[in-house]
């Protein structure tokens, strides 16, 4: 077979030689040790939660490293390709704090490194593929659809392993002739790797996050190009990886599959190959069973969940970090204040097993999250979000921004500051009674003080109460109220004699708590009061007399 005719016959056009972009896209100039990754989304307009779990996972190892993180777009599939789907995969992670240094962009491309978009780098690929034809390491296919779905029927029907390979490779060893007249007919063609005669039936190779791993060597002789001359992803992340000079290739665990693929076209092509890290599928427990999250059942799993929903960015990427590395919870409660940057991310920490995915330990994390933040920083935050996701509420919000602040500083703070809000959209709730226009009783009066003690210790109240009041003053009058009423003062002196009291000054507390904010819980009472004014508060307590 004259391999280089073959080559000629096949790419006429191609003009550059592998030298030529090897010395176009030479190796970066980076510090010893710096990692350089990518993201490599297909541009469908949905970026969803496992986007982001790689997106970090590339992220810091560029960024720890001293490296580059770029980002490209493999677009080889225009079927699936939906307008505007860049901006989109750009916009929502800058959103939750993911910035790349080059590739692709809303308004271009940056970087030495491009073209970052696929589908304009057809020449690249087909340089590279007349290259591996030159070798003797690819031939052009022109089985039709109808006899490789009786290939696949037969080797079903012989117990064989699928595939195109061996004796089922039947244009392997065409000769010249055969092509050259398959070829001037017009037949259309794919272009296959010619997988080697193999030294053994396994290799080993090193997962940076699931340690050494022992794969059978590829005898497939799989698809580089398809018959549109549009390269697979198994040939153009190859080729991109290179020239991109990736150090480090982070993706899922559903293309351990195809990385004997990977492997035997970095050799075929005389490159080394990136260290891969293949991480764990996202899952959930649902109904007790762990299961992959899903695009139809789980609407967490998009990214605009968590926008719509009010999630702070910087608190999504504190529990994906518990997610990503076992280590981050003890490193985060021996550093409370530290910034997350001062974690040292490292993948060999990562799960290999399935990284359970849990919205409870979320919100949790989020709470804690909020709670650092000053009300200023908390005010300016909820306002955003609800200025595009709730306009009602940023109306209540930015009416009286000196009342808003004061009722989102109640509990902030100090040692031990209030943890009630996980998002945005639950403050709205658990602020609700701040606002005449959301206020309502939402809880009962406590069901051992009667009807007649309830209307009593209002109305008790109401001559007592006294705005300048400090907190002391306040509970003071609140105690006296309760001994008055046949209430114990203290609760455990009802404890100690529950058949002398009607209960005690917790009671009466929880009766004026309901009337002033509509339930039995809330945030400290007097402070609620302090900020919703006399005239408010006592004119809510009076409707309950």
């Amino acid at each position: 077979m004259d391999n280089k005719r073959l080559a000629r016959l096949l790419f006429p056009n191609v003009d550059k030689t592998p030298e030529y972009y090897e010395k176009l896209y030479p190796p970066r100039n980076l510090p010893e040790g710096a990692k350089v990754t990518r993201l490599g989304p297909s541009p469908t307009g949905f970026i969803h939660l496992g986007n982001l779990f790689g997106a970090i996972t590339d992220e810091r190892l560029a960024h720890q490293s001293g490296g580059v993180f770029f980002l490209r777009i493999e677009d080889t599939d225009n079927k699936r390709e939906v307008e505007g789907a860049v901006d989109v995969i750009v916009d929502t992670l800058s959103y939750f704090g993911v910035e790349f240094d080059e590739g692709a962009g809303k308004s271009g491309e940056t970087g030495a490194y491009g073209p970052y978009w696929q589908r304009q780098r057809a020449d690249i690929y087909h340089c590279f593929a007349k290259k591996l034809v030159e070798d003797g390491m690819a031939y052009p296919c022109f089985c039709t659809e109808e006899e490789l779905a009786d290939m696949r029927r037969r080797q079903e029907a012989e117990k064989a392993n699928p595939g195109y390979y061996g004796k089922w490779a039947v244009h392997r060893d065409w000769d010249l002739e055969h092509i050259e007249a398959a070829l001037a007919e017009g037949k259309p063609y794919v272009l296959r790797f010619r997988a080697p005669d193999p030294e053994g039936k396994y290799f080993k190779i090193r997962d940076a996050i699931r340690g050494e791993l022992s794969m059978p060597v590829n005898d497939i002789d799989f698809v580089l190009l398809k018959s549109d001359g549009i390269p697979t992803y198994h040939f153009a992340h190859v080729v991109d990886d290179h020239l991109m000079r990736t150090t480090h290739v982070v993706r899922g665990e559903e293309w351990l599959g195809t990385l004997p693929f990977h492997i035997a076209l970095f050799a075929a092509l005389g490159w080394k190959a990136p260290v891969y890290c293949h991480t764990a599928q996202l899952m959930k427990i649902d109904g007790g069973i762990k299961r992959k999250l899903s695009k139809r059942k789980d609407p967490e799993l998009s990214l605009d969940y968590y926008k719509n929903e009010g999630y702070l960015p910087g608190a999504v990427w504190e529990y994906l970090m518990t997610v990503l590395n076992s280590n981050f919870e003890d490193w985060r409660l021996a550093h409370p204040t530290a910034p997350i940057d001062d974690f040292k991310f490292t993948p060999n920490k990562m799960s290999v097993s399935g990284s359970l995915f849990d919205i409870d330990k979320l919100n949790d994390v989020s709470k804690n999250y909020l709670a650092t933040l000053d009300s200023e920083t908390v005010y300016k935050c909820v306002t955003d979000w609800a200025k595009v996701c709730d306009p009602e509420y940023y109306e209540l919000l930015t009416r009286d921004k000196d009342f808003s602040t004061k009722m989102i500083s109640i509990g902030r703070g100090g040692k031990k500051p209030r943890k009630d809000i996980s998002h945005w959209k639950q403050s709205k709730e658990f602020y609700s009674f701040f606002f005449d226009e959301l206020f309502k009783i939402e809880d009962d009066f406590p069901e051992n003080v009667s009807d007649s003690d309830r209307k009593a210790i209002l109305a008790k109240y109401l001559e007592t109460y006294d705005q300048n009041d400090d907190q002391s003053q306040w509970f003071d009058k609140v105690r006296a109220i309760a001994e008055d009423l046949g209430f114990a003062p203290q609760p455990k002196m009802y404890k100690q004699s529950p058949e002398l009291y009607k209960g005690h000054v917790g009671d009466v507390s929880a009766v004026i708590r309901v009337a002033v904010t509509g339930r039995q819980n809330s945030p400290d009472l007097w402070c609620v009061q302090q900020v919703l004014g006399e005239k408010r508060s006592l004119e809510r307590v009076r409707k309950h007399i």
